[in-house]
C-alpha cells in the first residue's frame, strides 16, 4: 500500500517542479496540514517530501509551517561555480559540466534587491506559538543561487558573493531541526537559523556562498560537525550569537571567508578538532565577552591567496589582529597547531611581527601547550584554482622563517596563564598581572 505520507515532487499533481519547484512543494504541504488536522489519537506523524535527481526552478518561497516534515533529495549535486565563471567562456563548451547537478532547486525568486533575507530565503520556516516548530529536517539536495551580481566594486560581477539570495532561513524558535548531506552554492547567505535548541548541521557541502552558516539570536545544545564549508570575504564561514553548550567539530573549513569561525556572547561550548584555512588574519573571533569556552586540538593555517582573480581583496583586518582573538573570560586555548606561511613583504603594518593568539579583555584565560609555526614565503599566482591551491599547500621547503608574536595579551586582559606557547621573544605579556611559563628555547 503506498504511504500516504510519503510525496515524490514529480508526481504531485499541483503545479510542475520543474517550472516552479515552490508551488508543489507548498501545496503539498497544505494537503499535509488539511489530512493532518484532525486525526483518531491526535497525532500528527508530518510527511517526507522527496526530490528525485534534476533540476527544479524556484520562484515562488517554500513555506514550512508544520513540524515533522523531512525533505529529501538524491544528491547534493555540488561542483564548483566560481572556478567554471573565472574559466574563458569560450573553453566553456569543453567542460564536462557546467552547473551543479544532484537534486538541484534553482533559486529564481522575483522579490526586490531591497527585501530582507528571510523574503529572499527558497525555503522559509516560520511558525509562532506553542511549541515551538520541530524536527524539520533537509537532507541530500542542492540549493543553487545561480548568479552572483555587480556590487559597485572593481570585482567581476559573479566574484562579488552579493545577490541578496538565501537558501534557508528559519526565522522561528525551534527544535530538534536537522540539515544533513546538502549543498548550497552561490548563495548570498547560505542557511541561517535563529533561535534554535538541539539543532544539528552535519556532513554539508557549503561552499562559494556569502556566508555559510549563521545561528542568529540565541540558541543553546547544538552542534555543527563534518561539514565542509567556505564562505567569502566579506562573510562567514560558521557564526553564531548568544549560544550556549554549542559544539563545533571536525569540519574542514577553507580560504577566503572573513573568519572561520565567529563566536559573539557565546558561552560553555567547544571549537575542538577543526582544519581551520584562511587567507587572512581573524581566522576565530571569540567576541562580545564569550566566555568559559574550549579551543583545542584545531588546525590553523593561515596563508596567502595563489588564484589571480581574488589576490588583491582581503578582509580589511592587519596581521596583528591576531588568527585568533579573544574578548572574554575563562577560555581554555589548549593543544592548537597554527601555521603561519605569508609573504613577510606583504605583512600589515609593515615590519610588524604577525600576532598568532591575542587576548584583548576578559581574565582567566588558559593558553596552554600551543604550537605556533611562522613561515617566510614567497608569494605566488596560479590562473587554476584548484591546481594552485594544492602547490600552495604542498609546499613546505623553500622558505625562511617568519617572525611572529605567539602570544599578544592587551592590558585589557588580566590574570591569564600562558604556558609553553612560546618563547621567551614570541610573548608580549605584563609578567605582573598574568602567569607565564614560556617555550624553552634551544640552548637555554
Amino acid at each position: 500500500m503506498p504511504a500516504r505520507n510519503r510525496y515524490d515532487v514529480t508526481e504531485w499533481p499541483v503545479g510542475d517542479p520543474s517550472t516552479d519547484i515552490g508551488e508543489v512543494i507548498n501545496s503539498i504541504i497544505a494537503d499535509i496540514k488539511d489530512r493532518q488536522a484532525v486525526t483518531p489519537d491526535g497525532g500528527r506523524p508530518g510527511a517526507v517530501i522527496s526530490i528525485p535527481p534534476g533540476d527544479y526552478r524556484l520562484r515562488t518561497q517554500v513555506l514550512i509551517d508544520i513540524s515533522f516534515l523531512r525533505i529529501e533529495g538524491s544528491g547534493h549535486g555540488f561542483t564548483s561555480s566560481s572556478i567554471r565563471f573565472n574559466v574563458p567562456e569560450a573553453e566553456w563548451p569543453d567542460l564536462h559540466e557546467l552547473w551543479p547537478g544532484g537534486s538541484r532547486i534553482l533559486v529564481d525568486l522575483p522579490a526586490g534587491p531591497d527585501a530582507g533575507e528571510s523574503a529572499r530565503a527558497a525555503f522559509l520556516v516560520e511558525r509562532e506559538g506553542s511549541p515551538r516548530i520541530s524536527s524539520v529536517e533537509f537532507s541530500g539536495f542542492s540549493i543553487d543561487g545561480l548568479h552572483f551580481a555587480a556590487d559597485g566594486s572593481e570585482l567581476e560581477p559573479e566574484n562579488t558573493y552579493a545577490n541578496g539570495k538565501t537558501g534557508i532561513y528559519v526565522a522561528s524558535a525551534n527544535d530538534s531541526f536537522r540539515f544533513n548531506g546538502m549543498g548550497f552554492v552561490y548563495l548570498e547567505h547560505a542557511l541561517t537559523v535563529c533561535n534554535a535548541d538541539a539543532l544539528s548541521i552535519h556532513d554539508n557541502f557549503i561552499a562559494e556562498c556569502g556566508s555559510c552558516i549563521e545561528l542568529r539570536g540565541w540558541g543553546q545544545a547544538s552542534k555543527v560537525t563534518d561539514n565542509l564549508i567556505g564562505a567569502g570575504f566579506a562573510g562567514h564561514s560558521i557564526y553564531a550569537e548568544n549560544h550556549g553548550g554549542l559544539l563545533i567539530a571536525a569540519n574542514n573549513v577553507f580560504p577566503r571567508g572573513a573568519s572561520s569561525v565567529e563566536l559573539s556572547g557565546v558561552t560553555r561550548s567547544s571549537i575542538t578538532n577543526n582544519r581551520l584555512h584562511s587567507f587572512y588574519p581573524g581566522m576565530v573571533v571569540l567576541a562580545a565577552n564569550s566566555s568559559e569556552n574550549l579551543v583545542a586540538t584545531n588546525h590553523f593555517l593561515r596563508d596567502l591567496e595563489p588564484w589571480a582573480p581574488f589576490q588583491h581583496v582581503d578582509n580589511g583586518k592587519d596581521d596583528d589582529y591576531g588568527l585568533l582573538r579573544i574578548d572574554g573570560s575563562n577560555n581554555s586555548v589548549i593543544g592548537n597547531h597554527f601555521s603561519e606561511v605569508v609573504d613577510a613583504h606583504t605583512l600589515r603594518p609593515a615590519g610588524s611581527p604577525p600576532v598568532v593568539v591575542r587576548l584583548v579583555s576578559g581574565h582567566g584565560n588558559y593558553v596552554a601547550n600551543n604550537h605556533a609555526v611562522g613561515l617566510d614565503v614567497a608569494a605566488t599566482s596560479g590562473e587554476s584554482a584548484f591546481a594552485a591551491q594544492v602547490e600552495a599547500l604542498l609546499t613546505t621547503g623553500a622558505s625562511g622563517d617568519l617572525t611572529i608574536t605567539s602570544v599578544l595579551v592587551e592590558a585589557g586582559s588580566t590574570r591569564n596563564t600562558i604556558l609553553d606557547s612560546g618563547t621567551d621573544d614570541q610573548l608580549s605579556v605584563d609578567l605582573a598581572v598574568n602567569a607565564v611559563r614560556a617555550t624553552p628555547g634551544i640552548g637555554a
